[in-house]
């Protein structure tokens, strides 16, 4: 189980990565011939990211939070 655990990580992690270059091109280049992104739901430019978090480690993930919860609390 292991190893299907850790294939399937790498598998969200490059699914993460390649569509975050894709759909970002794309969204910033629609943006910047002057072309309505109206059509792109926010979710669209959020779910590359999901995929990366999933992809990462456990530590890593709890870094990533960790990093979000000090960056977004009051101090």
């Amino acid at each position: 189980m292991d190893k299907l655990e850790k294939a399937t990580k790498l598998m969200m992690l490059v699914v993460g990565c390649i569509g975050l270059l894709v759909i970002y091109f794309g969204f910033f280049y629609l943006m910047f011939t002057g072309r309505s992104t109206a059509a792109i739901p926010w979710y669209i430019l959020l779910s590359p990211w999901v995929c990366i978090y999933f992809g990462l480690t456990k530590h890593q993930q709890l870094a990533v939070v960790r990093w979000f919860t000090d960056k977004w609390s009051r101090k």
